[in-house]
Parts: C-alpha cells; sequence; structure tokens
C-alpha cells in the first residue's frame, strides 16, 4: 500500500527535472499500432464499454485516447447509452499539464466531431482526463478491465532523488537501474480486475535483464503472459528510436496459451490485419507471412529468470524440449556445471615454473587456449594453489617455498578486494580449489566463443576461471560432448544469453544451465555412438544430426 507521504509530492507542478525527463521520455505511438493493441485485449467497438473501466496511464497528447474514445462512442451509440452512462469507463492520467489539456481538447473535438452535446461532452472531458502521477496515484486508476498505452522510457537515476525514494517504495519490482516503465506494468498489473488485461507497447528489455527480474516474477505467480509480438524494427513511433519495443498483453489470470510473434521492418497497418485475423483464429498454430511469424505456445515460459528470445519457432521447440527433458544440471544423474577458479592476481597464482614452490602446491591449468583446437592440448600453465584438501588455506609454516613465494608478492596480494575484507586471509584465490575436480573427467566450454566448444578433459587439469565445467557421474562425457556441440543445445544458450559484438556468445553457467537434455539411458546404442563419435571430429553438423534423433526432432528452426 503508498502511504500518504508518497502524496506530498506536488502534482499540479512537478520538478523541473522531472518535466524535462518526461518529456525526453515521450514516444508518441503511430495510429495503426494502437488500433492493434486495442484489438488484441478486447477493446471493441461491438462490445458495450460504457459498462468496461480502461486505463491509460501516461495519455501524453492522446496517441491513445483518440482512438478509444472513437471506439467508446461508436460503442454507446450502438448499445443506447449516454456519454454519462460512461463517466466512469475511462481513466487518463498525466504527470504534465500542457499535456492534460491537450489530451481533453482531443477527447472533446472528437466527442462533438460524433455528435454528442457540449454540455455532457464537457463532463465526462474533465473526468476521464487528469493530471496525476499514475505510479503515486491510487485513486481513479483500480479496478481496471483494461490498462492500455505506451509508458514513459525514464532511467530511474533521472528521477529526483525524493520522487525516486517514493517510486520504489510504491513499486517494490522496480529494484536496481530500472527503467520507470517497469513501475507502469506493476501498478497496471496490480490494478486489473480478474481476467481483466494489459497491453502495453514497451522496450522488451525487461523479459531478460537483471532489473526485470521482480517484474518478470510477479507476473509468472499471478498473471497470464498472452502475448508477445516483438517489432524491433518496426516503424511504430512518430520519432526515430531505438527503444527495442514489443506489445505486450498480460491477463489477470492463471496462465493459459501464449502467443510468441516476430516482425520486420515491412509490418505495418495491412499486416497488422492479418496478423489479428490469424490471432482470431485459434485452429491455426502458426503462421509464416512475409512480415511478421507467430505461433501458439502451450504456456509462457515459467520462473522469474530470463525468459528466452529467438524466432517464435525456435521459442515452440525450446518449450517443447524444456517440458519434455530434464535439465542439464541434474541430480538425477548428478550432472554439475561451474566455473574454474578465479584468482584476483592471475600474474602472482599462474606460472609456468614447476619448481617455483612445493610440488604439490601446484596444479596443473587448463586455459582458454589450450582449448582451441577441440582437443585439450596442455600449454604448462600451473596454479599456485594454497588450498588443502580439507577445503581451508594451508598453513604457509608448513611450505616455507610457498611461504617466501607469496611473501615477495605479498604486497599485490593484499590490494584486492577479497584480502581488505579479510586481512588475516590474504593469500587466498577468490574462488577455493576443489581438490577432488583436477582428478575428475570434466568438459571444459570456454566463455566467450562463436559457437559453443566443449573440449574432454579426462582428467589431471583445472580449469582456469575463463572456463566453464560440466562434470557428471552417469553420463559418458564423449556423448553428452556431442550433445553441447550440436545445435540443438546452442540454441538454449543463444536464446538465453548475451549476445556480444561480432556475434560473440557468452557462455556462462546460467546459460548452459538453461541447456534440456535427454535421459541418458534412453538414447539409444547407436545415437550415442554417434554423438561420440561426432565430438571426437569435431562435427557439429553430425553432431546436430544425431542430437535431433535423441530429442525427437525432425529439424531445428531458424
Amino acid at each position: 500500500m503508498v502511504t500518504q507521504a508518497l502524496f506530498d509530492v506536488d502534482e499540479a507542478s512537478p520538478p523541473v527535472a522531472l518535466q524535462e525527463a518526461v518529456r525526453h521520455g515521450e514516444i508518441f505511438t503511430r495510429r495503426w499500432v494502437v488500433e492493434l493493441i486495442l484489438d488484441v485485449v478486447g477493446y471493441t467497438a461491438d462490445r458495450d464499454l460504457a459498462g468496461l473501466r480502461l486505463v491509460e496511464p501516461a495519455c501524453g497528447q492522446g496517441a491513445f485516447l483518440g482512438p478509444i474514445v472513437e471506439r467508446l462512442s461508436r460503442s454507446c451509440r450502438a448499445h443506447g447509452r449516454s456519454l454519462a452512462d460512461a463517466a466512469e469507463s475511462i481513466g487518463a492520467l498525466d504527470l504534465l499539464g500542457g499535456n492534460v489539456e491537450l489530451a481533453r481538447a482531443l477527447v472533446r473535438d472528437r466527442l462533438l466531431a460524433d455528435g454528442w452535446e457540449d454540455a455532457e461532452v464537457d463532463t465526462v472531458v474533465q473526468d476521464w482526463v487528469r493530471q496525476g502521477d499514475y505510479l503515486l496515484t491510487a485513486d481513479g486508476t483500480a479496478g481496471a478491465d483494461f490498462v492500455v498505452g505506451n509508458p514513459p522510457y525514464i532511467r530511474l537515476e533521472d528521477v529526483p532523488d525524493g520522487r525516486m525514494a517514493a517510486y520504489r517504495s510504491a513499486c517494490p519490482t522496480m529494484g536496481g537501474r530500472a527503467d520507470i516503465y517497469v513501475g507502469f506494468y506493476e501498478i497496471g498489473l496490480r490494478s486489473l480486475k480478474p481476467g481483466g488485461k494489459l497491453g502495453f507497447i514497451c522496450a522488451d528489455r525487461w523479459m531478460r535483464n537483471q532489473y526485470g527480474r521482480r517484474l518478470r516474477q510477479m507476473v509468472t505467480q499471478r498473471y497470464s503472459m498472452d502475448l508477445v509480438l516483438v517489432m524491433h524494427d518496426v516503424d511504430a513511433f512518430h520519432d526515430q528510436v531505438s527503444a527495442y519495443p514489443a506489445i505486450t498483453v498480460i491477463r489477470n489470470g492463471a496462465q493459459g496459451p501464449a502467443i510468441a510473434a516476430d516482425s520486420d521492418r515491412e509490418f505495418g497497418h495491412v499486416q497488422a490485419q492479418d496478423f489479428l485475423r490469424w490471432v482470431a483464429d485459434p485452429r491455426q498454430r502458426t503462421i509464416d507471412a512475409t512480415s511478421f511469424h507467430a505461433v501458439r505456445l502451450p504456456h509462457w515460459f515459467p520462473g522469474e529468470d530470463s525468459w528466452p528470445a529467438a524466432s517464435p519457432a525456435r521459442l515452440a521447440v525450446l518449450e517443447d524440449l524444456s517440458d519434455r527433458f530434464r535439465l542439464l544440471e541434474d541430480e538425477t544423474t548428478g550432472t554439475r556445471v561451474g566455473i574454474g577458479v578465479a584468482t584476483g592476481a592471475d600474474k602472482v597464482f599462474i606460472t609456468e615454473q614447476p619448481d617455483l614452490v612445493e610440488e604439490d602446491r601446484l596444479l596443473p591449468l587448463a586455459m582458454v587456449r589450450d582449448t582451441t583446437s577441440g582437443h585439450l592440448l596442455w600449454s604448462g600453465q600451473y596454479l599456485v594453489n594454497p588450498w588443502n584438501n580439507a577445503g581451508g588455506l594451508v598453513d604457509l609454516a608448513d611450505y616455507p617455498r610457498l611461504r617466501a613465494y607469496l611473501t615477495r608478492n605479498r604486497a599485490t596480494l593484499q590490494k584486492r578486494h577479497i584480502a581488505i575484507k579479510q586481512p588475516e586471509r590474504w593469500y587466498k584465490t577468490i574462488d577455493k580449489v576443489d581438490p577432488r575436480l583436477n582428478t575428475r573427467p570434466k568438459l571444459l566450454v570456454p566463455d566467450m566463443k562463436q559457437v559453443i566448444h566443449p573440449v574432454l578433459d579426462e582428467g589431471g587439469l583445472y580449469p582456469h576461471h575463463n572456463l566453464y565445467f560440466v562434470v557428471s557421474d552417469v553420463w559418458d562425457l564423449r556423448v553428452l560432448g556431442g550433445l553441447l556441440l550440436s545445435r540443438v543445445a546452442e540454441a538454449f544458450v543463444e536464446a538465453y544469453a548475451v549476445k556480444m559484438r561480432g556475434g560473440t556468445l557468452r557462455f556462462q553457467a546460467q546459460y548452459l544451465r538453461k541447456i534440456r537434455v535427454p535421459d541418458p539411458a534412453e538414447i539409444d546404442e547407436e545415437t550415442g555412438r554417434a554423438l561420440a563419435e561426432a565430438f571426437d571430429r569435431r562435427d557439429a553438423l553430425a553432431a546436430t544430426e544425431a542430437a535431433l534423433r535423441a530429442y525427437g526432432l525432425t529439424e531445428l528452426p531458424e
């Protein structure tokens, strides 16, 4: 609940800094996009709209309000309603007084042009369009059947400190360096009646980045993601912006089937009508039109972790695989994904000298460059290991050569954050060394590559922190390596991972853990042999063909 202190902000005259931020965050939506959103949420003139409530949380100068009022007016005529009957049918807010006046004028003109009397028009216009901060205004926004719009794009740090604190208090999902549109989603969703729908065109970054985690959690736990139409290249706004927009429709109800769609720069009014016709016909599971592609999914992706980004056809395959197969990291098979050792001072802890310190204080270390060929070729690097087999630091008094070496480098080691926090443990590496890991067979995966690149270490090397590892109690690692070498496994990482300049992917543990794999006991002997042989030959195409059989797929859509 928002406390009264939050409303001490003067809504009639918001701070100058916030006014400027709002103006810079205003992006006006093209009419055909507005019409599309109203259609997909079901705000159509054939319904008795006077008996429903629509909220527009940041109405600007009326890009949404114009079509909304036109539909409401037609609905009133068709259902024998007066404007007085629709007095509570619209709740539109804007922070800026100038926008409110322009929006009211637009609404008034549309109603008068449709033949309504001046007196009744003036009454509803004042009620429908008000000045206020949607994120801090409890009145006039609850009990909505629809919440629609294009929320402002403003980084939270661009908001004055007092109001930023109020926003964070009012909107718990607005964590970290969030954009305030996250708060618009939260307040909008909370205001919906059961079965009510929110339809926004907004940046889709919240579906994948860290600051959207709490909002994803909220949606997953209480709402249904009904539709996502990605429009990154579409001319959806009157100004050219790099907003990475998508239309999202979220319903107040249990998660049901979901539509995932993508569009290209040719997507416009005509194509939007084609899309609507497809949406209205549930018998058609997929559509591949010239300017858009869409698929119906049994449900949306669960959880607060990053939601995948891929073509609709590939999303459908990933969802199917997620429903049918277990995660790569799995207690049943004892399969674990981890990262190699980070030292905080590689120049001290990594050496090529095999006699630098006591022999049992050196671990042969696998580096990224050792994996380049696809087969592990050790370059002769060692880790100076300050950890004992019980997981504690060794007593330097027991290792005079190690003590002398580390003492010579003590000034460098003590500058590290880890040593400042724990000065008595100044010679520790950032990560503990697991004494069992260097002897275990494992798959090593370099952090940054354009394609997935698993390499087998049959035992004897400890991975550096730019390498991720996979160990298992059950898997034949050559068979598992063939699965990971395939485009099927890579598709999971592509859908979740951050793609860097030049197309390089980050194969971090959090993304590797998203990969789904068959039960090793259910892979037939021929397929298992094909996977292992493809892995040995570094033949990604053959690995993909065998993986498709293992997953029960005929193809992997692009």
